[in-house]
């Protein structure tokens, strides 16, 4: 079985599977169910071989199955396998039987991925949700605010959390039927977001403490530093900290050729939510609330230079700092020190 390569690509109802052998003919091609059953049965004379299939909304489960049962399984990379989504003839059959061949040839080009385990992706699940929740909440409440507008009314400020409560006397009567459901609506998602915030709290205590050390950086919430853990899932995965900034896609892309090296803007590889939970931690730290620490100067400093989106490209480089520094504090459990390199020279002046 080491000689042949599988490639499956996968499908919502059914996958296209093709087996190649070692000199590179087809064995086997043909489209089999999209569920647990006909997955067991078909790959059951399988075991100990070469899978390729793409990363998608199946792969997590596909993979951890496959591997269960003995399958090496490659979970490719769909930005990176332009030979699949950029042919001239793109068919389920193609790609499956590009999949077989390329990771036959050298599984590296596949740019394979990992992915999480079913606890983790569940409790990545809960904190997406919470996402959701507050999405929907702020669209609810800007809908409520632009139609009052449109009958030359204003409502007051006020925190989200109170907005159904104060926006109910300032609404005009002849709005009040209209408008009246969506502010029970956003009681109601206060009351589902406080809920999913209890939980996350209880999860982060329970099931991932390290945490903690990561929260002791100002500007880091429960939400941050556990969607974090999360989402590295192990830090040993990383021989060195600044490694993290290039897989959250906080780091430019580079387009150099000859004498031209052309600084362009940053990947936005890897996990959106993780990176916009960075993104808004580094705009806390460089705000009028966040404390004097090294996260801060550093962020300011790059910021007085000037310029064209000068305050934009130092939040991203603080989010990018904060990530490499959560990951030291996590992978050798060091204690936050928030001016690190001043503490240092005024111990080493004591001595």
């Amino acid at each position: 079985m080491n000689s042949i390569t599988i490639g499956m690509d996968l499908g919502d109802k059914t996958n296209f599977v093709c087996i190649v052998g070692d000199r590179g003919t087809i064995l086997l091609s043909k489209s089999i169910d999209n569920n647990v059953e006909s997955i067991r049965k078909f790959f059951r004379k399988y075991k100990r071989t070469t899978v390729a299939i793409e990363a998608g909304t199946h792969s997590p489960w596909m993979s951890r199955l496959l591997s269960s049962m003995g399958c090496n399984v490659l979970v490719g990379n769909p930005r990176k396998l332009r030979a699949i989504w950029e042919s001239d003839c793109k068919t389920d059959q193609r790609d499956a039987e590009m999949l077989a061949r390329i990771a036959r040839f050298d599984p590296n080009l596949l740019y394979p991925i990992q992915h999480k385990g079913e606890q983790v992706q569940a409790d990545l699940a809960l904190l997406h949700s919470r996402d959701l929740l507050v999405r929907t909440r702020s669209s609810q409440i800007n809908h409520v605010r632009g139609i009052v507008k449109s009958f030359g009314e204003r409502l007051p400020s006020c925190s989200t959390e109170c907005f159904h409560k104060k926006a109910i006397s300032h609404i005009p009567q002849q709005l009040q039927l209209g408008l009246g459901p969506v502010l029970i609506l956003i009681a109601q998602l206060n009351e589902q977001i406080k809920a999913l915030d209890k939980e996350i709290e209880s999860i982060s205590s329970e099931r991932y403490p390290e945490t903690e050390l990561l929260r002791r950086v100002k500007g880091v919430g429960p939400l941050t530093a556990l969607a974090f853990v999360l989402t590295v899932e192990d830090p040993g995965r990383f021989g060195k900290s600044r490694q993290i900034g290039p897989y959250l896609g906080l780091t430019p892309r580079r387009d150099q050729s000859g004498e031209t090296d052309k600084q362009l803007r940053i990947t936005k590889a890897g996990s959106p939510f993780l990176r916009k939970l960075l993104i808004n931690s580094a705009q806390y730290i460089l705000g009028p609330f966040g404390e004097d620490c090294n996260l801060q100067r550093f962020g300011l400093r790059l910021a007085s230079r000037g310029g064209k989106n000068a305050r934009r490209k130092a939040v991203v480089a603080v989010g990018r700092k904060l990530a490499i520094l959560l990951h030291r504090l996590w992978k050798y459990g060091e204690i936050y020190d928030p001016v690190y390199k001043r503490n240092v020279l005024s111990r080493r002046k004591a001595a």
